[in-house]
């Protein structure tokens, strides 16, 4: 193994060797090794193959930045290999390729590149020849496309989300963003800092600098209780109002802060020239992050390529670990001499000044770069490191309105951000060296505080941004062999994006789209300066005046299970629980809540929940209805935002009076009913059904910002919590009670609403209910609700008031013929098919889904929502999606069924064709196992279908 001695390899545990395969290849590493490194360290530098030509490609910057490094590591394809730690019986195996890595059947393409031109595939498969397309060549190309294999059988994986909002949010965690975090959070900000490396200090960690500087600015930030650091932990995007996705391992960060600070450094530039892409070529950062991170020596005998001064310290670290320097090539003009040229040639290090590297040569199959041409003559090496300047990271400043810009004098990419929430420190900003990162950090946290309206500590006044060393611009022209790849990714040479042009795509978003160029993994990080110089140079404009491409979120690698979040059920309990469990409530979940379905031993269910049924017929009972969706609209058009979001007429409602809602879609489907009880002339009690009221609200919200209206939206669903008090008994029950409010059948009408205090709770109360008998709703705040409950309870007893559940509560609203949203409706469910059209207003002119159901009303109905009796007899019967039958087609199916008590037999709705919906229809239902059964099709309600009970 190609290992230095220690204090090379901060990473690695020397102590702990970890086995893993690579290619069917057992190969070892130590702990904290990533799969490059470990791989680099025993002589393995191929880890993919190209896209296009299936050319060997290995590690470039040993920070994830490129493509090359994509395997699949078990189950899991497209793994960074040079970020992915490895573990023991780890297997590895390489991406795009056919046959074996070293024997690549398809690298034969590398020959047939004259026959590929860019955009080869708009000329071949468009216009008249598209069936040869569809027929031959895409199958064809299907196959040889992407890049790792979807393991369906693999294990699922815990994924996981979680909320973080903080006052500053530091993204880069190097010098200047810690200094930043520092200065922050001594000024008593809550700050996070995130880094995508496994310990913060950024370059420091691996480049030649001041170790002590480091270690203090980290010992710092520890120490402060209100900065906390999230290391390997990825800002993968900028979204409005900052949000940021943070992306740790397989957890995703929800970021919200009203400060951002990014200090996310810069990105090292590739040189082009003629085989530019051979393993062992890395940028000079990745040869240092190999030394001091993991300790591995990168080769015996190095070339240098050094545009800026970052390249002379890399010939310092190799000289220091021991590697032979054939040579130092700086490509800036003669006369630029500095000490450290001085200092390298004293060490026998010979120094090609204005001079460039022309092509490189590999070893057999291209497999690691072998020799360099300069100035016509070939050094031998197994090592280029490539120091030929940098550019900002750009995405997330882009993302967040920077724009980019690029000074043709000193050939520096520059940003500028407006935005006040949003600042650049550091070497994004162009402010470069150590002392310049930190006072900048300093600098910037100043001004987030500001923007915070904090206090801040003293800092040094020479905050001023030093001046900023020119950078280098490579000339780019093309080799007459090809073959200098501008964007590894999509296997792009200069002659490609010069092809583009000559087509007539001279503006670079049409480069792109024609090329490619940008679209890979890397997403332009290698290749989006170069080709903006080639297009500019092309066409006779300024970099400026080209720019560079868009860079959307995310900005690297996502998951789609950080996505999906986690898989574990949200619990939740209303307040009324721990009184349910105390009465020997068999509980269970409904969606996110755990809810009652009956009281007793669940071998007696059936029994138990005929008796609940029976209470609430005879006597009273009593229904916690705390998960009920519970809104408050209030201000002076409310009124008549409820007239344009509900289906019945709103504005014109009077205070005290509750009226029932029906909501639609824009398509005119039924997607949430309730009630709406008005508190005064601008303000609304509103329900939902439990499963709705997110979408409700958040469809409030949208309406309430596209519409204007002076209206404010509350959701108070876990505020207030709720109690059905229903049955013959259940007036006699609040009369016991002591209260403000009348309760008396004159006091108290149906559909009215009053407010006041029972039992000593302020309580609102509707008299509305599901069961079809005088009912009760008592809604209070959800830290009174026990105290209501126990009093209900204990002033009912002399009643025969029970509690009762959710399965009594469905047999119930069954005999009534009320709907259950979601479950007796459908996406495409119209309040004609549910003989709805009390429910909708015929005089106001707009309300949502309006239009769209007086259109659907036009074409010929198809189905009706109608109910069923079946014979009291009937032995066999069906389950709830039981199909409908018409002439032995199905044209419908039973949405809810059970059997009545009160009745005696039992009873069903279910859509029927709309032919077959007139009362006393016969309709034939399939049973689960394939019998047919009949029933006969009654009104909706089975149970006192005059409504008589409500109104005693």
């Amino acid at each position: 193994m190609s290992r230095l001695p220690a204090p090379w390899g901060t990473r690695i545990d020397r102590l702990r060797p970890v086995r893993f395969s690579f290619e069917g290849k057992t190969f070892e590493g130590f702990g904290g090794d990533t799969i490059a490194s470990a791989l680099a360290a025993s002589g393995q530098w191929v880890l993919s193959r190209s896209f296009k030509y299936h050319r060997p490609r290995g590690a470039v910057s040993m920070a994830g930045a490129e493509a090359n490094t994509l395997v699949q590591a078990g189950h899991e394809p497209n793994v960074q290999a040079d970020r992915e730690p490895i573990r023991d019986g780890l297997v590895v195996s390489a991406q795009n390729v056919s046959g074996s890595l070293d024997h690549d059947r398809d690298a034969l393409m590398d020959r047939l590149g004259r026959f590929l031109p860019v955009g080869f595939y708009y000329r071949t498969f468009m216009g008249p020849r598209r069936d040869s397309w569809l027929k031959l060549w895409e199958p064809l190309i299907r196959r040889k496309a992407g890049l790792g294999v979807l393991d369906t059988a693999a294990p699922p994986q815990f994924f996981d989300q979680v909320n973080l909002h903080c006052d500053v949010l530091v993204v880069g965690a190097g010098p200047a963003g810690l200094s930043a975090a520092i200065v922050a959070a001594k000024a008593g900000a809550d700050v996070v800092i995130c880094d995508e490396n496994p310990e913060p200090g950024g370059s420091l960690t691996y480049r030649r600098s001041d170790g002590v500087t480091l270690s203090d600015l980290v010992r710092e930030a520890r120490s402060l209780p209100n900065l906390r650091i999230l290391t390997g932990t990825i800002c993968n995007g900028w979204f409005e109002d900052n949000w940021l996705p943070l992306i740790q391992k397989n957890r995703l960060y929800r970021a919200r802060a009203r400060q951002v600070i990014l200090a996310a450094g810069t990105i090292e530039q590739p040189a082009v020239f003629r085989n530019n892409d051979l393993p062992g070529i890395l940028h000079g950062g990745a040869v240092q992050r190999l030394m001091r991170h993991y300790a591995v020596r990168p080769g015996t005998r190095a070339v240098v390529l050094a545009a800026d001064g970052d390249g002379y310290d890399v010939a310092q670290d190799l000289l220091d670990a021991g590697v032979t320097i054939a040579a130092l090539i700086d490509p800036r003009p003669v006369g630029t001499e500095n000490g450290a040229q001085a200092v390298l040639r004293a060490l026998g290090v010979e120094i090609l000044s204005g001079a460039m590297i022309e092509e490189a040569r590999g070893a057999a199959g291209n497999r690691h770069v072998a020799a360099v041409k300069v100035a016509g003559r070939w050094i031998e090496c197994d090592l280029l490191s490539v120091s030929v300047g940098k550019v900002p990271a750009w995405q997330l400043p882009c993302q967040a309105g920077a724009k980019v810009g690029y000074e043709d004098t000193s050939a520096r990419m520059v940003l500028e951000l407006a935005r006040d929430n949003v600042l650049l420190c550091g070497s994004i900003s162009g402010n470069t060296g150590l002392e310049g990162a930190i006072m900048d950090g300093r600098r910037v946290a100043q001004a987030a505080l500001s923007g915070l309206g904090h206090g801040s500590l003293p800092v040094p006044e020479n905050c001023l941004r030093p001046p900023t060393a020119n950078g280098y611009a490579q000339p780019l022209v093309p080799h007459p062999k090809g073959r200098d790849f501008v964007d590894f990714d999509e296997d792009l040479q200069i002659k490609d994006l010069l092809n583009a042009v000559e087509e007539g795509y001279s503006e670079l978003e049409l480069t792109k789209r024609f090329t490619t160029v940008g679209m890979g993994p890397s997403q332009g990080r290698h290749s989006a300066i170069a080709t903006a110089r080639i297009v500019a140079t092309a066409t006779g404009r300024r970099v400026g005046q080209v720019g560079v491409t868009t860079a959307r979120p995310p900005t690297g690698p996502e998951k789609l299970g950080l996505l999906a979040g986690h898989h574990h059920a949200l619990e939740r309990r209303t307040s009324l629980h721990a009184r349910h469990l105390a009465l020997g409530a068999r509980i269970k979940p409904v969606g996110s809540w755990w809810r009652p379905y009956f009281y007793g031993a669940p071998e007696h269910a059936g029994e138990l929940t005929k008796r609940e049924v029976d209470a609430v017929r005879n006597h009273a009972g009593l229904l916690d209805v705390s998960t009920l969706g519970k809104l408050e609209v209030r201000g002076p058009d409310a009124g008549l935002f409820m007239d344009r979001l509900y289906t019945m007429a709103h504005a014109n409602q009077s205070v005290g009076k509750v009226r029932y809602c029906l909501m639609l879609n824009e398509m005119g489907s039924v997607i949430d009913d309730g009630v709406a009880y008005r508190l005064a002339a601008d303000r609304f009690y509103v329900t939902s059904t439990t499963g709705a009221v997110a979408r409700v609200y958040a469809d409030m919200l949208f309406w309430n910002a596209q519409w204007g209206l002076k209206v404010d939206v509350l959701n108070l669903t876990s505020a207030f919590s709720g109690l059905n008090l229903t049955g013959p008994k259940a007036r006699a029950v609040l009369e016991a009670m002591e209260s403000d409010i009348d309760f008396s059948r004159e006091g108290f009408a149906y559909l009215d609403g009053h407010e006041g205090m029972l039992a000593g709770v302020p309580v609102r109360a509707m008299r509305i209910g599901f069961t079809g008998e005088i009912s009760y709703e008592l809604h209070c705040p959800s830290s009174y609700a026990p105290a209501l409950w126990d009093a209900v309870m204990a002033a009912g007893r002399p009643h025969g008031l029970r509690p009762y559940g959710l399965e009594a509560s469905r047999i119930l609203r069954l005999e009534k013929g009320h709907i259950l949203i979601g479950q007796d409706t459908d996406a495409l469910t119209t309040p004609d098919e549910l003989g709805f059209t009390w429910a909708v207003s015929k005089k106001k002119p707009f309300f949502v889904g309006k239009r769209s159901i007086e259109m659907r009303a036009r074409l010929d109905q198809k189905r009706r929502l109608v109910g069923l009796a079946f014979p009291a007899d009937a032995g066999n019967l069906p389950d709830e999606g039981g199909l409908v039958l018409r002439h032995g087609n199905p044209v419908g199916t039973i949405t809810s069924i059970g059997h009545s008590p009160t009745l005696g037999y039992p009873i069903a709705l279910a859509y029927v064709h709309a032919e077959d919906s007139a009362k006393g229809s016969r309709i034939s239902i399939r049973c689960g196992n394939g019998r047919i059964v009949e029933a006969s099709v009654v009104t909706h309600t089975f149970f006192d279908p005059e409504n008589k009970r409500q109104d005693l």
